[in-house]
């Protein structure tokens, strides 16, 4: 009788959590779910009625992997990156600078900060007078002419009227804490940012904090040291 009773106790609380419903005689069974092994399963607990008094929990399943036809609709990837603003353009740089082909380095300031700061870049290509010999093969942009083009963006800086910097009296006076990090290869879009960290007028000393990158990496840094002439 006690065995009885128990197997009683047990059918019954089991029945109360089963996704098996029994009205009268009838007796509704769930489908077996089929799993495809090689995905990843994500499980959605819904809640369902039964009756006045039970209440089943149903895991509802879907490969985790698997995506709604909308969000496959990729932007193309001509269209997935905007290009860079153009603050300064090339006719205005070399009103600034003196340099010309084939030793103008700096094609486009996207950033500009009178006094403070400049952010610029220079489109690497194969076309660059320096790749015919560096290297035959294996065109990687000299470090020296990297530290040229970013001292040429501390020359925008400084040589706007609003500074007081004159073209015919700034000079490249030295370099300091220099790292090459990454070659910089044909095809890269060079972007310099230019910082002055000190300025000392009576002296016609610039002092300027230099980094470049390709594509968000780190390629070179160093502090730069301009002489911009006295003002007397």
């Amino acid at each position: 009788m006690a065995s009885t009773a128990l197997s009683h106790s047990l059918f019954s609380t089991l029945n109360a959590h089963s996704p098996i419903s029994r009205r009268g005689n009838i007796v509704h069974k769930s489908p077996p779910l089929s799993f495809n092994r090689s995905l990843p399963v994500k499980f959605h607990p819904i809640s369902v009625q039964c009756d006045k008094t039970q209440t089943s929990f149903i895991a509802r399943c879907a490969p985790a992997d698997i995506e709604s036809p909308a969000t496959k609709t990729e932007t193309p990837i001509e269209l997935r990156y905007p290009s860079f603003p153009t603050v300064v353009d090339i006719n205005q740089i070399m009103d600034i600078l003196p340099h010309r082909y084939p030793f103008l380095l700096v094609d486009r300031v996207i950033e500009y900060n009178p006094g403070v700061s400049a952010v610029a870049i220079k489109n690497v290509t194969i076309n660059d007078q320096f790749f015919n010999g560096h290297f035959p093969g294996r065109p990687i942009m000299p470090g020296v002419l990297m530290i040229e083009a970013m001292a040429q963006v501390g020359g925008v800086v400084m040589l706007q009227p609003e500074v007081g910097g004159s073209r015919s009296n700034f000079f490249f006076a030295g370099i300091d804490k220099v790292r090459f990090r990454k070659p910089v290869v044909a095809g890269d879009t060079l972007v310099m940012r230019m910082t002055l960290t000190k300025l000392q007028k009576r002296f016609g000393i610039a002092k300027m904090e230099g980094k470049a990158y390709v594509g968000g990496d780190l390629v070179c840094e160093g502090e730069f040291l301009m002489a911009t002439g006295t003002s007397e």
